[in-house]
């Protein structure tokens, strides 16, 4: 089967391009002035900003109630994360550290959750792509959480 005839082949192009604007980003980034960073930090959340503005308009138009219970988890993934980035600082604290270095390692550790959370998330796309596959070639073969076929239910 040829890649552009996958079920999974736009997501998986768009799961491509924002890998690569990821890595390029930091790469770069990692190599310019703090102004360079900044202005492609203000790129990267007013992309954050449309990308939840069109999470939103989907929860209000979406038709599907599966679709739309999604839709709010991720919404609700990106709300509780942006409150509890506000309190980790706090949570770092340290007497030895100034206000300045609790923040960067706060921004750091944050950083580093957010990266092994995109790892987990891509192990769940796996398991999610290859189980809806399964059950597309084999729809008797449905298992649940505790792999048990539903048919010996």
């Amino acid at each position: 089967m040829n890649m552009d005839d996958s079920i999974f082949a736009v997501k998986l192009y768009e799961m491509e391009e924002q890998y690569g604007k990821l890595q390029c980003r930091i790469w770069i980034c990692e190599r310019e002035s703090k102004d360079a960073i900044r202005r492609e930090l203000e790129k990267a959340e007013q992309e954050y900003k449309e990308n939840t503005l069109l999470l939103e308009k989907k929860i209000r138009s979406c038709r599907s109630r599966a679709v739309e219970k999604l839709a709010r988890a991720q919404l609700e993934y990106r709300r509780k994360t942006r409150g509890l980035l506000r309190q980790i600082p706090e949570d770092v604290h340290s007497d030895d550290n100034s206000r300045d270095e609790d923040q960067s390692e706060a921004e750091l550790l944050y950083a580093e959750y957010a990266m092994d959370f995109a790892t987990l998330t891509m192990q769940q796309a796996l398991i999610s792509a290859l189980t809806a596959l399964s059950v597309q070639k084999d729809p008797g073969n449905i298992k649940t959480e505790k792999g048990e076929k539903k048919e010996d239910m």
